[in-house]
């Protein structure tokens, strides 16, 4: 379908932008309780200085983003573009203020020299993306969609997909009531009275019924008076301020950011390039080089105003495209997000929305995802996107063992291996097959997409370049450095030298013609 005007924002935005908005709401109504709660951050801190410089950084990426789209509507005179989704980088979220921000913050007792820490370690891996976009194109290029889509589909549903679903099933009045409303529009074509967007119509009603059964007694949802009363106390007009000082005071921690900031960048360049992918798919090519340079200048303003979390390209394109998005809901939720945070009102929305109304919207995007990543490959490719899944359902095996063991006050560490394998725990596999696993899926996946192609010698490659992966502790390993799980490093050498024998001397029964 050509036209020839380019529509910034058509019906189909509105469902877009209160289902991509709500999706960015969450996260920072998460990032702010782990800077409040866990960090124990002043309020001061918090919302005149990291919520402001959050939402500036979060503005220019959508916009950006919006702009790309456009720039292709008019260069191929389509009016079904869709802009790609970003944002706050959710599993980096966590990494940062566990791994590097917490830690310094209770070693040093003041939580200040834990925000330098997390800006530094954004500083870093500004850089690492900037610099990785020139080559994730080739990346792209030489990779089976098996592999890119696969290890996506690994973090959907493991990362995306569970927790929303645990929730909802955790507070069932509320959020099974909302998916079935997501789930009738967007999946089954119901459309509301007057076109309300389901999005809206789902976290209304989820609203509705929490604060019902707090009038009667019941408390489905967490909601309370006092909690609204309270968020009062941080509205007012705060601006980012520059905040190059601290960001370089951050690098007193170096030794520390450094073991996590380049595998973790390098971790943000395949998933950007597996959600590039992903929009190719559904029909929009942006350019890689410039999305993942464009990811790390953003997330280079951010830290230099004061933000200590890393922008990154979302997943899930696909699904906004679906429920009609285009251009507009990108740069509104950019706009929105931006009076929020300068405003000061992200305390009073998380005093009056159910985190449990919004699950839904979490839970939407993942199927979507998951589904297609066997949707748009070969069939004969599934076993390839089911080995590409499984490092992230060990990480996500290993970080509930975790959790759950640090909530009792122990460790993995202290309850020892063999305990643990006695009740059927395997920690220390979860441990080595989670370890680094959006790049781990997408190695597995390409090596078992080239086999069932017969294309031994490309399988090869792949399976020595996870050696070296591996060696250096980029997968299977919980640390950067030489010699990192050389048991993992041999072993792939060995599927390597497997591969190339049997390419070249071994007589090889043709593939299957099998696609779709």
């Amino acid at each position: 379908m050509t036209t020839s005007t380019v529509k910034i924002w058509t019906p189909g935005d509105w469902n877009a932008y209160f289902g991509f908005g709500t999706n960015i709401l969450v996260n920072m109504l998460v990032l702010t309780g782990l800077l409040r709660f866990v960090l124990k951050m002043p309020d001061d801190l918090v919302f005149g200085r990291i919520l402001p410089a959050t939402g500036l950084m979060l503005f220019l990426s959508t916009v950006y983003y919006a702009y790309l789209a456009y720039k292709l509507a008019k260069e191929t005179g389509r009016d079904d573009v869709c802009a790609l989704p970003s944002g706050v980088s959710v599993p980096h979220m966590f990494v940062v203020v566990f791994v590097i921000m917490l830690p310094i913050s209770l070693s040093s007792g003041d939580p200040v020299k834990g925000w330098e820490a997390g800006l530094a370690w954004v500083f870093i891996q500004s850089f690492v993306l900037m610099l990785g976009g020139f080559i994730a194109p080739f990346i792209r290029k030489v990779t089976p969609r098996a592999a890119l889509l696969g290890t996506l589909a690994g973090v959907s549903i493991a990362f995306i997909s569970l927790r929303p679903a645990l929730e909802m099933f955790m507070t069932p009045v509320v959020g099974v009531v909302c998916f079935a409303i997501i789930l009738a529009s967007w999946f089954g074509g119901v459309k509301y009275f007057k076109g309300i967007p389901a999005g809206l119509v789902a976290i209304a009603v989820g609203t509705l019924i929490a604060w019902g059964s707090t009038a009667m007694g019941l408390n489905y949802g967490g909601m309370g008076m006092a909690n609204v009363s309270a968020s009062f106390a941080n509205f007012g007009f705060s601006l980012p301020m520059p905040a190059i000082g601290h960001v370089f005071s951050g690098f007193e921690f170096l030794g520390v950011i450094l073991v996590t900031a380049i595998p973790f960048g390098i971790y943000d360049l395949v998933e950007a390039m597996d959600n590039v992918e992903s929009a190719a798919v559904g029909g929009d090519s942006f350019p890689t080089t410039r999305v993942l340079s464009a990811d790390g200048v953003v997330s280079l303003i951010g830290c230099m105003m004061g933000n200590p979390f890393i922008n990154a390209v979302y997943i899930g394109h696909p699904g906004w495209k679906s429920m009609g998005g285009r251009i507009g809901y990108s740069a509104a939720t950019g706009i929105t997000v931006l009076i929020l945070s300068w405003l000061g009102i992200l305390a009073l929305m998380a005093s009056l929305i159910p985190v449990v109304a919004i699950s839904p919207i979490l839970l939407y995007i993942g199927m979507l995802i998951g589904a297609q990543a066997f949707q748009e490959t070969p069939k004969n490719h599934a076993p390839a996107i089911i080995l590409a899944l499984m490092p992230h359902l060990a990480a996500w095996g290993k970080l509930q063992i975790d959790n759950a063991l640090g909530a009792a006050g122990t460790s993995a560490a202290t309850v020892g291996m063999e305990a643990l394998g006695k009740v059927g725990v395997l920690y220390h596999g979860l441990e080595v097959l989670g370890g680094g696993a959006i790049l781990g899926g997408l190695m597995l996946g390409a090596i078992a997409s080239f086999v069932i192609e017969r294309k031994l010698m490309k399988a090869a490659i792949f399976a020595f370049a996870a050696a070296a992966c591996t060696f250096v502790g980029l997968i299977h390993g919980e640390a950067i450095g030489f010699g990192q799980s050389l048991p993992v490093a041999f072993s792939y050498l060995m599927v390597a030298l497997i591969l190339f024998l049997s390419g070249k001397f071994a007589e090889i029964t043709p593939a299957s013609a099998e696609t779709h």
